[in-house]
């Protein structure tokens, strides 16, 4: 061996450990292709040199790396399998080596001054994924020295590509589902339906670099699909042309229930022509529950745009898109449902404190106050006064009725079955009933047109102010209590309540009252009032507060009841209606007569 052959032989032995060295510490696939290019550079002295790597499923050859290449031969070079002289070494898997160009009927000419090319297939486990591409503007310039050594070493370059297409595959993978991952937490916590879609536009960015983006959204008829959210080129734009299912591609991917990945939309006649500046288009429909909601549409100025792997993370981010914008579609259900309730419940309110009376009667011997405080928007609790028409004989000529009442139950129904029990009591005033007839005539109106679990309890009194004779009859209601000259006495009148049974009697009072005398009615809803601790307000305080309150008008003593409950509470949530009704009796005197 001479020394010539043995530093030829040393220089080939450094180059293949180069090469293992790179192929087997890189896995960065821009690093590694620029450190091949530069080992080979060093047996090589080249001046145009590429590497291309195969789409499989268009069987065509794309540059991934270049030398001396211009950019717009990069970007859009396509080079079909068994075409040209890369095309030629990648059919038959085989090194193709040229001296002359100008000779070779399948040489493509990318460079009108190259003479020679040299193409090296890459092949891993007898698959074939790319070509390196070397070409010389001297004729004869590769040897078959070059040829077999590149051959030798392509299947190392090749699995070193193959690994770091692998690690890049993972590692893109890894930060698209950290990615989307972030996207879904966020998208997930919008419930404005107009925020989300905008937030949607600008999260997808993260992902891909779109140029023009839609979400359309399937109308109530499930027939058309309304753009309810466009952007182009970064600016938002209104869209109200509405798409047909299955009409257009966006309408082919709703109908189908599959995404459209179009590289070139001009040849695809499905395409609608809404932008004239579009090449490629992708279609992602939302699917929900196994119905198709709407679709996701991305669209580039360049062809071939979108890639197989932004379809896959497109479809699965539709997913949550789905969800989060039926979610949202949902709560702006909701929310409107709730707007209309309370505007109801408002108007409902305003009627039912209508239906109180609007000013006390005025009497000769006696005054008035009363008060309702609803738990909630509308209350179950109802009082009135009742002027009975005047007649020299029978029921209680010139009386006037005084009523208090608490429905079960709390919200509208109780409210509504309130109403229904004041127009019977309205009703029945014009029969002059005493106060035991009127529970007697109420009941029965009720059984007449009984509501399950609906039921009244009432107290009611008939007051003849020319004889200061009070009346009362209570069916449920909390006993009332009659203060005489700062003196207690619980009204002892009890019963069933009304609504529950078809025939029921209640015992009636009379109360012959003098002057400086208070009668106070009050619903469950005062003696239940609960502090923060659990303390019920309850009764003896309410008789105590009447017991050193009694000589206030009537007005205040409610007031006083009120404001103690309301202290009692310190903001505790009241659970149930509260209503007090007070007549006190003008002047003073100290005689009682009960009987």
């Amino acid at each position: 061996m001479n020394v010539s052959t043995a530093k030829s032989n040393a220089s080939i032995e450094t180059f293949l450990l180069e090469v293992a060295d790179v192929v087997n510490t890189t896995l960065d696939l821009d690093t590694l292709l620029r450190r091949v290019a530069e080992i080979i550079r060093r047996i090589i002295d080249y001046q145009i040199f590429a590497i291309l790597l195969l789409n499989e499923k268009t069987q065509e050859l794309r540059f991934r790396f270049a030398i001396g290449h211009t950019p717009e031969t990069v970007e859009k070079t396509r080079v079909k399998v068994g075409e040209g002289v890369t095309g030629l070494a990648v059919q038959n898997r085989e090194t193709v080596l040229v001296n002359d160009v100008s000779s070779t009927p399948y040489y493509i000419e990318a460079i009108p001054e190259v003479r020679s090319e040299l193409a090296i297939p890459l092949i891993v486990k007898n698959h074939v994924i790319g070509v390196i591409d070397i070409e010389s503007t001297q004729a004869n310039y590769f040897t078959e020295e070059h040829s077999r050594l590149l051959t030798v070493v392509g299947s190392r370059i090749a699995m070193g590509i193959e690994n770091a297409r692998l690690y890049t595959r993972i590692s893109r993978q890894a930060r698209t589902l950290t990615l989307l991952n972030e996207i879904s937490r966020d998208l997930s916590s919008i419930l404005n339906l107009d925020e989300l879609l905008k937030r949607i536009g600008e999260q997808l960015t993260r992902i891909i670099d779109y140029q023009m983006f839609s979400i359309l959204l399937v109308d109530s008829t499930g027939t058309k699909l309304d753009h309810r959210f466009s952007l182009r080129f970064n600016e938002k734009v209104q869209i109200k042309q509405q798409i047909p299912v299955g009409e257009g591609l966006v309408g082919y991917a709703a109908k189908q229930k599959e995404p459209l990945l179009v590289p070139d939309v001009t040849k695809d006649p499905r395409y609608i022509k809404l932008n004239p500046e579009t090449r490629s288009e992708l279609v992602v429909p939302l699917i929900h529950k196994g119905n198709c909601i709407g679709v996701l549409d991305l669209e580039h100025t360049k062809r071939r745009f979108f890639t197989e792997d932004h379809l896959r993370t497109m479809t699965t981010l539709a997913a949550q898109i789905a969800i989060a914008i039926e979610n949202a579609r949902l709560y702006e259900r909701v929310t409107l449902q709730e707007q209309r309730l309370e505007r109801d419940l408002a108007l409902a309110r305003t009627l039912q404190f209508r239906l109180l009376p609007g000013k006390f009667p005025s009497l000769a011997n006696a005054e008035l106050a009363a008060r309702f405080n609803p738990a909630q928007a509308i209350g179950g609790d109802l009082y009135d006064f009742l002027q009975y028409p005047p007649s020299p004989s029978g029921g209680c000529p010139n009386c006037l009725g005084i009523a208090i009442g608490d429905v079960s139950g709390k919200g509208p129904a109780a409210a509504l079955y309130a109403a229904l029990v004041s127009g019977f009591l309205r009703s029945h005033a014009t029969d002059r009933p005493g106060a035991a007839e009127m529970l007697f005539l109420i009941n029965k109106s009720l059984a007449e047109r009984r509501v399950d679990a609906q039921y009244v309890t009432l107290a009611y009194a008939t007051w003849k102010d020319e004889d200061r004779i009070l009346q009362v009859a209570n069916s449920g209601l909390p006993r009332p209590i009659y203060c005489n000259q700062g003196k207690l006495q619980r009204v002892e009148a009890v019963g069933l309540p009304l609504g529950l049974f078809d025939t029921v009697e209640h015992e009636q009072l009379a109360f012959k009252a003098l002057p400086g005398d208070v009668f106070v009615f009050f619903s469950d809803g005062l003696v239940d009032a609960t502090s923060p601790e659990g303390v019920l307000f309850g009764r003896g305080r309410i008789e105590k507060l009447v017991e050193q309150n009694w000589r206030l008008n009537a007005d205040d003593l409610v007031k006083v009841l009120f404001q103690a409950a309301k202290d009692h509470t310190a903001g505790a949530e009241q659970f149930d209606d509260q209503t007090v009704v007070a007549l006190k009796v003008k002047g003073s005197s100290k005689t009682r007569t009960q009987k």
